[in-house]
């Protein structure tokens, strides 16, 4: 793979994906989005994301902030080449440096924001709300050369990177996403969100803030897959499961149902996202709080990023963390965390900058963000 071709490389449980021969790019915003994943359910082997923002055709959300990037609300390639590999192909080895970004929140900004959403959480208008920020960096690096680099330092559970071709070769996502959003086999669906994290395990099993926060957000999860998926068949078979990330401890918890016989893609799509994990409860309320606290819209991040196969009915599609998006010369990372009623803002400022520290390191990026001029 060179630099100008369009190609996905992308994780399928203990093996590479990986993908050449475009033979179609499909991009698609609003409502239109439900066109579009029909097209994909109907056949083919496609990877690609569907951005936070396309939440917006699902609930109704009066829109503050502006789109300052230009993205769609979905983007996915379909590839006539798909080969399975045991391990990841030759990746270039160029270097990455970053630099200094820009952050669209402050600390000070942060813990303003903080406090306004214990106001939320104390009115009952919320139980959590996920609060992000975007760094950027002016630079738009090789994108196989950032994968490579993340890959390299950050192994991750559902690793990819993607490009968009002619129809936006200024765009492509590399992800070192630990977080399973939708797995799809046949009418099987499983859900594995994280919430808590910390620099050990045994901080986590120990914190009864981290154990409350996940199981707020499997109850919206079991909520969400209820809507599409056959009476009774919703269960959670793993409950506060510590997984260790490079340099960190996750909760993780699993939700598994049966789709109903009559939902295809885009219902599961429109019942389930934005994923539960990056938003809070109850979810139409938290998406408007959003909305109306963060500065610039999150794009990729939050969303969901991985692969669909419409020929054999299966599907891996992470929740968008830990994700880089290279767009319009700049590269962005989001980080971000749930707030809840016993959260210091300055124990979550630091949670994400313990998110972003390994990625950052890996890819030349100064750990110190100026302040995002807007």
């Amino acid at each position: 793979m060179e630099s100008g071709q369009v190609y996905a490389i992308v994780r399928d449980a203990d093996r590479w994906l990986v993908a050449r021969r475009p033979a179609r790019v499909l991009t698609a915003s609003g409502p239109q989005i439900f066109d579009a994943l029909h097209e994909i359910d109907a056949g083919g082997f496609w990877a690609g994301f569907v951005a936070y923002d396309a939440g917006r055709a699902i609930e109704r959300i009066e829109t503050k902030t502006v789109d300052d990037v230009g993205l769609p609300d979905l983007a996915f390639v379909r590839f006539d080449d798909v080969s399975p590999v045991a391990d990841l192909p030759p990746l270039p080895r160029l270097d990455v440096a970053l630099g200094d970004g820009a952050s669209s929140i402050s600390p000070v900004e942060h813990e303003v924001l903080v406090e306004r959403i214990h106001e939320l959480l104390v009115a009952g208008e919320c139980y959590q709300v996920n609060l992000t920020r975007r760094v950027m960096y002016p630079v738009a690096p090789d994108p196989l050369a950032l994968f490579g680099a993340i890959a390299r330092t950050n192994p991750a559970p559902h690793a990819m990177v993607c490009t968009f071709g002619a129809v936006r070769p200024d765009l492509a996502i590399v992800s070192a996403s630990p977080e399973c959003f939708l797995r799809v086999d046949g009418r099987a669906v499983e859900t594995r969100p994280v919430k808590g994290t910390a620099r050990d395990g045994s901080t986590l099993v120990a914190s009864a803030k981290d154990r409350a926060e996940n199981v707020m957000i499997v109850d919206l999860a079991r909520n969400d897959l209820g809507r599409v998926c056959e009476f009774g068949s919703v269960h959670v078979p793993a409950l506060f499961e510590v997984e260790h990330r490079p340099g960190l401890a996750h909760l993780v918890s699993t939700v598994r149902g049966r789709l109903r016989p009559d939902v295809d893609l885009a219902a599961l799509v429109r019942a389930t996202f934005p994923p539960a994990s990056v938003t809070g409860a109850p979810k139409p309320r938290v998406l408007q709080a959003i909305e109306d606290l963060e500065p610039v819209r999150r794009g990729v991040y939050c969303g969901a990023v991985g692969w669909i196969d419409g020929d054999r009915r299966r599907a891996e599609l992470a929740v968008a963390i830990r994700t880089f998006t290279i767009a319009a010369g700049n590269t962005y990372l989001g980080l971000g965390g749930g707030i809840v009623a016993d959260s210091c803002a300055r124990a979550e400022w630091a949670e994400t900058e313990l998110k972003g520290a390994r990625l950052l390191g890996a890819v030349g990026a100064r750990a110190e963000e100026r302040a995002e001029v807007r």
